[in-house]
Order: C-alpha cells, then sequence, then structure tokens
C-alpha cells in the first residue's frame, strides 16, 4: 500500500498548507482528498508536489506491504 502520511511533515517543514496548494499552486483539491486517503494519485501531482515542496518522492510517499497479502 502506498501511504502519504509524509508529505504532511514535509508540507509542515516547507511552511505550506493545503490551503496554499490550492490557491497559490493549483493542485486539485480532488487529488488532496486522494492523497488523505491513500488512494490513486496521478503521478503528475506526485512530480508537482515534489516541484513545489523542493523534496524527494520519499519525502511525500511511501510504500508499507500488506502483510496479509499473498498474490504478488
Amino acid at each position: 500500500m502506498i501511504k502519504y502520511d509524509r508529505l504532511w511533515e514535509t508540507m509542515r517543514r516547507n511552511g505550506v498548507s493545503q490551503y496554499k496548494l490550492i490557491k497559490d499552486y493549483g493542485i486539485d483539491k480532488a487529488q488532496l482528498h486522494r492523497i488523505r486517503k491513500n488512494m490513486v494519485v496521478k503521478t503528475i501531482i506526485l512530480n508537482n508536489l515534489c516541484s513545489i515542496l523542493n523534496c524527494r518522492i520519499e519525502d511525500i510517499m511511501e510504500y508499507v506491504p500488506d502483510e496479509e497479502r499473498t498474490d504478488y
């Protein structure tokens, strides 16, 4: 499972709020909602977030293995 918990900390460190992402950078509210729910997000959004926050992809997301899943 992909989790975006790291995004919120990276945003705090950079002084960027969700409001600022929406109003100043044009990030879609629906995409932020999807991120909050750890749902599928467009790669262009991830690219834009890395650009806005001047960070690496690892600073906004991480892969957490699902230990119960057996169909890998």
